[in-house]
């Protein structure tokens, strides 16, 4: 049992602690967050390993713990700065900065939108593996999509909520 959980560990660690990162934005508490939800993954390894996924035991139980940490500390999402990215002649494209301000713009959106976008696009996941994880229904998945997609043009154009009214 311990060595197929040490190999699987070594093998998706380090995508676990990037999924973390992705979902708040600080390496600390991503690596926190991967931690807790391996030790309670080794608990349950023979029975997780032989029925189910054990990744997306893991990523549940991260997002879990996550919502559970914010709610706890009353955290709240803090704006985004968008200043720098409204002065004149900005060129995000060739810019060596859009990757930080991508990383501030998602972390502007709730966490479950941002989870919903993280787990879309960096971690390809399909609607109904989000949904399962999250413990909503695949058109709520949608929805939280939508609604982030939407956030985020709004930041970057703000006159693109007007498009949206």
């Amino acid at each position: 049992m311990t060595a197929d959980f040490t190999e699987w560990v070594t093998a998706r660690g380090p995508r676990l602690v990037r999924f973390g990162y992705l979902l708040c934005r600080d390496r600390d508490l991503a690596q926190d967050l991967t931690q807790e939800a391996l030790a309670h993954l080794h608990m349950h390894w023979p029975r997780i390993s032989r029925d189910g996924d054990p990744e997306a035991y893991v990523r549940r139980s991260m997002l879990n713990q996550l919502v559970s940490w914010r709610r706890r500390r009353s955290w709240s999402e803090r704006p985004v700065e968008t200043e720098h990215m409204e002065r004149a002649g900005h060129d995000a494209g060739n810019d060596l900065d859009q990757r930080e301000e991508m990383w501030a713009l998602l972390g502007a959106l709730p966490m479950r939108q941002r989870a919903v976008l993280v787990l879309r696009f960096y971690e390809d996941c399909t609607d109904a593996e989000i949904a399962d994880l999250l413990h909503c229904r695949e058109a709520t998945v949608r929805s939280h999509a939508s609604k982030g997609l939407a956030r985020l043009r709004v930041i970057l154009d703000p006159q693109a909520q007007g498009a949206l009214s």
